[in-house]
């Protein structure tokens, strides 16, 4: 049996989730990016041993890419299924990221399976298949990139019960540094107090704020042997801006704290 993805629970998140899964309801998520969105279903998917088919959502998203299409193989016609038709014929995990991405004439075909009906009808080869009690719907997206143009249709979202993430706590962010990289509790403590000032420029100099999986990121490099200062440079630093001046600010930050 694989191992199960690190996750380190902050909430009743997994509760939900079972309870979700157990009452055959379609789950959304909402959040940051980077905040664990993704190594959250990862987790609860391999905890509940199903399989995990996920897709990462952009705007040429079709209904063929989720359902399936013909293809033409030696010659010869044959029909592939889709990641969405898999995880229904499995009775698996389907986990759509960032869905707003895709287009709203592409997350229609989500309508049968996200109700009472929890059907998947394929048009091209005229099945209806019906979802088995173990198929879950998973999707999620980043509230802060939401617009007009890139949001889900209220009849797409009042299908699903909803989860929203945020960063974790510095109590559970410093738990995720020390499990998932196995770095010692002053790095992860120096890494979350750097994340917290960073965070708090928000509203001033940065558009975007470390994520934890940035957090992650340093704190692999600093655990295998790299120069404090430079992980966090390139982990943290040139990630979050392209601007000369912002660069040169946050890096004093980090000279302050780790040089």
């Amino acid at each position: 049996m694989p191992a199960i993805p690190y996750y380190e629970a902050f909430g009743d998140e997994c509760t939900v989730f079972e309870a979700a899964w157990r009452h055959r309801l379609p789950l959304l998520i909402k959040g940051p990016t980077g905040c664990g969105k993704t190594r959250f279903v990862a987790h609860m998917a391999a905890r509940l041993g199903l399989p995990l088919h996920t897709v990462a959502c952009h705007d040429d998203l079709s209904a063929a890419d989720l359902v399936g299409r013909h293809l033409l193989q030696s010659g010869a016609t044959i029909w592939c299924d889709g990641p969405l038709t898999r995880a229904v014929r499995e009775g698996g995990v389907c986990y759509l990221d960032e869905v707003v991405e895709a287009r709203k004439d592409t997350t229609v075909v989500l309508h049968p399976l996200a109700d009472d009906r929890r059907v998947l009808p394929v048009e091209r080869t005229g099945e209806v298949l019906i979802a088995p009690p173990s198929f879950m719907l998973v999707v999620s997206y980043n509230p802060g990139y939401q617009s007009l143009l890139k949001s889900l249709k209220p009849s797409t979202r009042q299908r699903f019960i909803a989860l929203r993430f945020d960063f974790p706590g510095p109590e559970h962010e410093r738990a995720i540094l020390t499990g998932e990289t196995g770095c010692d509790a002053t790095i992860a403590e120096s890494l979350v107090q750097l994340a917290c000032a960073f965070r708090a420029l928000k509203e001033h100099d940065l558009d975007e704020v470390p994520s934890t999986r940035l957090l992650v990121y340093a704190a692999q490099l600093i655990h295998g042997g790299m120069d404090r200062v430079t992980a966090c440079r390139v982990a943290l630093v040139e990630a979050l801006t392209d601007d000369e001046t912002t660069a040169a600010a946050l890096l004093e930050v980090v000279n302050a704290r780790f040089a």
